[in-house]
């Protein structure tokens, strides 16, 4: 589970003050789905990883429909912890730097493929990225 009644509902405020949303498909479900994220204002970041078959694909929503959508080959690994924090961290460095919000996105689409390519291989479970293997990145 994504989290208590009580979290949600704190995610409820969160969202009202965000600019941007970005949950995997089980997160998504259980905030109420898009429509009800959308209905904060907020722009919304459907994360594919989550779903079956070999491409992902990402969608970007603003309140009045569809943004911009990414495609990309699955990327088969068990070194995916931390990809939403990382893909979330990203976006947020580019928004800093004054990129648009779909440049933004793409770029952190692209570092945490990366990340998932140069990841160290530790763990017998799911293990972490490698992030730090992700070099003159811009």
């Amino acid at each position: 589970n994504l989290a208590d009644a009580q979290t949600i509902s704190a995610f409820e405020r969160l969202m009202a003050i965000a600019s941007l949303v970005t949950p995997n498909l089980p997160e998504l479900e259980a905030l109420g789905g898009a429509k009800r994220i959308l209905a904060h204002g907020c722009h919304l970041l459907i994360k594919g990883g989550h779903s079956d078959g070999d491409d992902i694909v990402d969608r970007l929503m603003s309140p009045r429909g569809e943004v911009r959508e990414w495609h990309g080959e699955r990327i088969e690994t068990k070194q995916t912890h931390g990809t939403g924090c990382t893909l979330a961290s990203a976006i947020a460095c580019g928004l800093g730097q004054g990129l648009t919000i779909d440049l933004a996105i793409e770029r952190a689409i692209a570092f945490v493929r990366l990340a998932l390519i140069g990841a160290p291989g530790l763990g017998a479970g799911h293990g972490p990225m490698g992030q730090q293997n992700v070099t003159d990145f811009r």
